[in-house]
């Protein structure tokens, strides 16, 4: 019975305490992890963000950068850190999702993952063409040019496994197609490969390809997302050939996996309000990008969903392992 009291006391004192926590929760300097070098869209957004929470809640957040292993070693240090709330970290669709199968091995508890905040945006791909390489001003027609010459069209890509790599795969199951991968270290070599003709066609971030199509050095064929691209209004979707074809870059922020659920819950708050505000929303469809903001919940849901995608198309197209 003393055994059963003594734990009972312990069990609400460690309720309260959790509870104080997330209601002085900022106290301190929050640091804001970013697995990609600085420069790039993923720390654009954390900046971003993270300029706002500075603003909303008193406390300073501040980005690091910690690139390397396609997002894995800043994964790993955010799985390293206090769950405390002081070290969170902007994720994306390949660090947070496609990785989960692309690697044998990963620096955190796959099984465990992080606590999901709250998604940020999403961000289309649109495919492109080299004028010059392939006449085709559709995707049908694409189809059609590729199935004549099967593993002699190659497509860049940003990196083996990001989401710019996988909506080539993508395309290839859908259509029953063979093409030939070219792997980039980024995006930037990759489209100006293209535009030189180096490489056929690739599929890329729409802020990125975007002065490229409006400067006729590529041609667009289609955007990724579901709806058009306000960056593109005249471009069709993939989903139009292919109903439900979806491959869209995203990023959003994660705390390591035993942060307090009031913590969680208190940023997920304060960025869905960061994300409803009209300037910011301004802001990120300027990028190019869909503003999102939604509950720790439904991030989960959307993750888990992303991850199942992606393992499919990984699995079917026979990528090796990283």
């Amino acid at each position: 019975m003393k055994f059963s009291r003594v734990f009972l006391l312990a069990t609400v004192a460690a309720v309260f305490s959790t509870f104080a926590a997330a209601q002085d929760y900022p106290s301190k300097t929050v640091t804001i992890l970013v697995p990609f070098a600085a420069g790039g869209n993923t720390d654009a957004f954390a900046r971003l963000v993270g300029e706002r929470l500075d603003q909303r809640l008193g406390q300073r957040f501040i980005v690091e950068n910690k690139p390397g292993a396609g997002g894995n070693i800043g994964l790993g240090e955010l799985a390293r850190a206090e769950p405390d709330g002081y070290t969170i970290s902007m994720g994306t669709v390949s660090s947070n999702a496609i990785n989960q199968t692309l690697y044998k091995e990963l620096p955190y508890d796959k099984a465990k993952g992080f606590a999901p905040i709250s998604l940020i945006a999403t961000l289309p791909n649109v495919l492109v063409v080299n004028p010059e390489r392939i006449s085709a001003k559709s995707v049908p027609e694409l189809i059609e040019f590729l199935k004549t010459k099967p593993g002699e069209i190659s497509y860049a890509s940003s990196g083996t496994g990001t989401s710019i790599h996988l909506a080539g795969e993508l395309l290839s199951t859908k259509a029953g197609v063979t093409m030939n991968h070219v792997p980039y270290k980024g995006s930037s070599q990759a489209i100006m490969d293209v535009v030189a003709g180096h490489v056929d066609m690739m599929f890329d971030n729409i802020p990125t390809a975007a002065q490229q199509v409006k400067a006729g050095k590529v041609r667009a064929l289609a955007v990724t997302s579901l709806d058009k691209a306000e960056l593109l209004p005249d471009v069709p979707t993939m989903a139009e050939t292919f109903p439900g074809f979806e491959a869209t870059s995203w990023h959003g922020l994660f705390a390591p996996a035993d942060t307090p659920p009031e913590i969680v819950e208190k940023l997920s708050k304060e960025v869905q309000a960061i994300m409803a505000d009209p300037d910011m929303v301004a802001k990120i469809k300027g990028m190019g990008a869909t503003p999102v903001g939604n509950t720790s919940a439904e991030f989960k849901t959307f993750i888990a969903s992303e991850t199942s995608k992606w393992a499919e198309v990984i699995k079917a197209a026979n990528i090796p392992l990283q």
